[in-house]
């Protein structure tokens, strides 16, 4: 039936209740064939946004305006930190309800983070997350503009055995049977990609309301199926949309997947809405993945904004969702090519490059490279290529020194600030390069290791020597050296050493690549201070010895003695190999009677 009609004889039958409501509820109804999310009584077709700047608190304004020209009604997030009730807030204030969500450690390594969590063997770990996600909902339920809660993402996709997975599945339900007796005003939706948690969620978490699935490209069109052909009658949302991601695509040149165009990812949005998602009678709506800002891989091929410029897919979610089209176009590469020949590194090759730009406007050209070898560091990195040349003359680009098939971008912008970025690939030769045994991300120096507890670009995942009595704090805030953090590494136990290292990728040893290249740094230094007087302890960087497949290139540290005053530490670089560091940041300390603290500020590369 034609889901107009469900919804009229929805609001039919509950034109008596509504009355009645003195709380915000969200409700999940069957009339007749279709599924229908219910808000205070009233049909509430999700279209959404998955949102990316939660951490950008003072732009929260602008942001909520700018979803609501583009019809959002609903952003989505997988977890909560110090702004949510501020995220929350604003959000009410502009119409806009949050599916607010829970997260779920991954059993493994995967797409989402390189974290790794054993949910057979890990108790404390579990009941940590049954814990957290009991207290977010006691915290936040009464919130008006929650929608509903979203538990875990691609949890299942990121598990290993079928024990784990079951396990992970009882965990699930404890939390959410729970959740229903704390709050019954709000449905909750469980989140995996595509359909993998579906058999899991029917046979072990009955609690689930609605099954939030991950789909991109036409894979959305296929989900209503996939659950008529399990016998699944539950509603579902598509909890992240777009066009087809790199997992998914099959097309490569030089082994690098063939990246779609920007007509396919404005097409992929605009009418995979109303083509794939909004004609399903158990579709509640959908997230499109993904209303951020970004400088990486992923940015150009999914987000609305790349390097703080508009793209394609924002102007699609706004036609998907009003019907209206883009205020201004963006420039359209129609084509884009350079040699297919292996070439050198160093060298300089044309390029063939075409444009098609409606209001005939002012355009600025770069380009750019990405390496898809190495660490995830590595491979989200997005570095400038230099060039010459002009549109009617042409193009030169220069090679970087790399081995292999890299990616190469270009980037069309206006000066209405939207970016048309199209890409192809070539194998670079460098013998130098191919004999290397690091595969680092490239630094700009300076290279902050630690800076106000932002996005830091290495984890203090190695614990060492008495690792149960430490505790690691990356935003503590009182009397630090600069800004407003500082890190804070407690060790609570009255004697015996302990060890804390930064390194990247998370949880690793050595058997994983990862890690910074830092040429033409010259000093690294820290700000440090300790509880008490004559705390000693050996700080620096590095930490992987060159037994392991990927070590650091270089280990350097200094001894001292640390006192309750601020003072600034420095290690000298000068013939140093820096040409991978994996550990950021290394300490060792040890206790002789009594548990202490030591604080770390502004370490840097540069």
């Amino acid at each position: 039936m034609d889901k107009t009609l469900s919804y009229l004889k929805l609001i039919a039958l509950l034109i008596v209740s509504i009355i009645g409501f003195t709380q915000a509820q969200t409700t999940v109804q069957k009339v007749d064939s279709s599924w229908v999310l219910v808000v205070d009584g009233k049909p509430f077709e999700v279209k959404g946004a998955t949102f990316g700047y939660g951490e950008d608190v003072n732009n929260y304004p602008a942001y909520f305006k700018d979803l609501n020209f583009l019809g959002v009604n609903t952003i989505r997030t997988w977890g909560t930190g110090e702004n949510t009730a501020q995220l929350l807030d604003i959000a009410h204030a502009h119409g806009i309800k949050v599916m607010l969500g829970i997260w779920m450690r991954h059993g493994r390594p995967g797409m989402e983070a390189n974290d790794s969590f054993n949910y057979l063997e890990d108790q404390a770990g579990i009941d940590d997350m049954y814990n957290d996600a009991i207290q977010t909902v006691e915290q936040y339920k009464d919130h008006p503009a929650v929608l509903t809660w979203g538990i875990g993402n691609e949890v299942y996709l990121n598990m290993d055995t079928d024990a784990e997975k079951e396990a992970y599945s009882k965990l699930l339900e404890r939390i959410c049977s729970n959740i229903k007796q704390i709050d019954p005003t709000h449905p909750i939706t469980s989140v995996d990609a595509w359909t993998f948690g579906l058999n899991w969620w029917e046979e072990f978490v009955p609690s689930i309301d609605i099954y939030g699935l991950n789909a991109y490209g036409a894979g959305a069109n296929y989900l209503a199926a996939e659950l008529d052909k399990r016998n699944i009658d539950k509603a579902y949302i598509v909890t992240e949309f777009g066009v087809t991601g790199e997992w998914d695509i099959e097309s490569k040149k030089n082994g690098i997947e063939i990246e779609p165009s920007d007509r396919e990812k404005y097409d992929a949005i605009a009418l995979g809405y109303p083509n794939w998602i909004q004609n399903k009678s158990k579709c509640l709506g959908v997230y499109v993945f993904h209303f951020s800002n970004g400088n990486n891989f992923i940015a150009p091929w999914l987000f609305t904004h790349y390097k703080g410029s508009t793209r394609p897919q924002y102007w699609a979610i706004r036609e998907a969702y009003t019907g209206q089209k883009p205020i201004k176009q963006t420039p359209e590469i129609q084509a884009f090519e350079i040699p297919e020949a292996e070439t050198a590194s160093n060298t300089w090759v044309p390029v063939t490059l075409s444009i098609s730009d409606l209001e005939k406007d002012s355009l600025t050209f770069s380009f750019h490279y990405n390496q898809r070898t190495g660490g995830r560091s590595r491979k989200d990195q997005i570095n400038a290529l230099k060039f010459k040349g002009n549109l009617n003359d042409g193009f030169e680009i220069e090679l970087p020194k790399e081995h292999g098939a890299i990616k190469v971008y270009v980037n069309v912008k206006d000066t209405y600030n939207n970016i048309g970025i199209a890409s192809t690939s070539i194998v670079v030769l460098d013998e130098a390069v191919k004999n290397s045994k690091y595969l680092a991300a490239k630094a700009e120096l300076p290279f902050y290791v630690y800076q106000d507890g932002g996005n830091n670009p290495y984890i203090p995942s190695g614990l060492m020597g008495n690792y149960e009595a430490i505790d690691v704090d990356l935003n503590y805030t009182e009397d630090v050296y600069a800004g407003e953090s500082c890190i804070k590494i407690s060790y609570s136990a009255y004697n015996d050493w302990y060890g804390v290292g930064f390194v990247d990728p998370a949880n690793d040893w050595g058997e994983q690549p990862g890690g910074y290249a830092l040429k033409g740094a010259e000093s690294f230094s820290f700000w440090a201070k300790a509880s008490d007087k004559n705390i000693k302890a050996t700080i620096g960087f590095g930490l992987i010895g060159k037994d392991r497949d990927y070590p650091d290139s270089a280990i350097e540290s200094l001894e001292i003695k640390l006192n309750t005053n601020w003072k600034k530490y420095t290690i000298k670089l000068k013939d140093i190999d820096l040409q991978c560091i994996r550990s950021g940041l290394v300490l060792f300390s040890s206790s002789y009677g009594m548990p202490q603290d030591i604080f770390l500020d502004d370490v840097v590369f540069e």
